[in-house]
């Protein structure tokens, strides 16, 4: 068992809780929580030095965690309506309850050695469904510059700014009903379809049913099934969701543009299809999202060529 002792830090006007998270595994704190971030200007998730901030909207309101790595273990401090539900969700955010034991990766040298390089890796469970499941409806059949554009635009415009001592500009994203009051123009000017903004405002209408899926556990088909029971949430935006909300070890995302073919050069040397991906991940059923965020982790990188995705600017259309 982790070793968590949660303290009330303050009685100012801001709530302050904070915490020490010592696993007896190690964890390391960036590549667990690499996932989380939509790209370097994300308003809700910034890297300080080796320092972790992230605004989250919680059940509860909002709040702001700091993430700070120490010889004993991690540091965690939060402030805000939410800091207490932040503080309770830390072990599961930095990988309590996920289980690598059952992953053999023996047989494979490109994973054995990425293991071996990454002993600290976890899988994350935020215990939030649509703060998760929004950004991934963004990034549907985009390219990441024009989702994390869009994400940026909207969370200022839309967002509250983090309680406490937050760094300048960080900001807790909309809950439900702050996506829903969001005016179609609005979308449009920060480059979003009307496809995509419909699906979040589906997505925003079942939230409650959404969150109860965290009741379900950490994955598995009963989940998939409720998360694409809305209307254009499809196979890669409900595995994206499962993956970081409930800490799915076993989704992997199918019908991305870029994963089969890094995962091909990974394991065989060459690029495959989604088909071939799956193919190539069947021997690890069960962690297959483990396996995909060792390669993700690893720093190894798909050789440079072969046609690239036009990023197209559809707001002045």
């Amino acid at each position: 068992m982790s070793s968590m002792v949660v303290a009330p830090a303050s009685g100012g006007p801001t709530a302050e809780f904070r915490t020490r998270y010592a696993p007896p595994e190690p964890v390391h704190l960036h590549q667990t929580l690499r996932g989380l971030s939509r790209g370097s200007g994300d308003p809700a998730y910034r890297v300080v030095g080796s320092t972790i901030w992230r605004a989250v909207r919680t059940p509860v309101g909002p709040g702001s965690l700091r993430l700070v790595p120490s010889s004993s273990g991690i540091e965690a401090t939060a402030w805000g309506d939410g800091a207490e539900w932040l503080i309770d969700g830390v072990p599961e955010l930095l990988g309590d309850g996920d289980d690598w034991s059952g992953l053999d990766v023996s047989r494979n040298d490109f994973l054995a050695d990425a293991r071996r390089r990454l002993p600290g890796l976890r899988l994350t469970r935020t215990n939030q469904v649509v703060q998760m499941l929004v950004p991934a409806v963004l990034e549907q059949k985009v390219t990441s510059t024009e989702a994390w554009r869009a994400w940026r635009q909207l969370v200022r415009a839309h967002g509250t700014p983090a309680p406490g001592p937050a760094p300048e500009g960080l900001v807790v994203p909309p809950d439900a009903a702050g996506w829903s009051r969001i005016p179609s123009w609005e979308w449009h000017r920060a480059g979003v379809g009307p496809q995509r903004s419909a699906t979040v405002m589906r997505v925003c209408a079942v939230a409650a049913g959404l969150e109860r899926t965290l009741s379900l556990g950490r994955g598995g088909d009963e989940i998939q099934k409720r998360l694409r029971s809305v209307v254009g949430v499809g196979v890669w935006t409900a595995a994206e969701t499962s993956q970081r909300a409930h800490g799915d070890a076993d989704s992997p995302s199918v019908g991305d543009y870029h994963l089969p073919a890094l995962v091909g050069w990974a394991l065989i040397g060459r690029p495959v299809d989604d088909d071939g991906m799956l193919e190539l991940l069947e021997p690890w059923r069960g962690n297959r999202e483990r396996v995909m965020r060792l390669i993700g982790a690893s720093g190894f990188r798909k050789p440079r060529f072969g046609p690239r995705l036009t990023i197209q600017d559809h707001r002045h259309h």
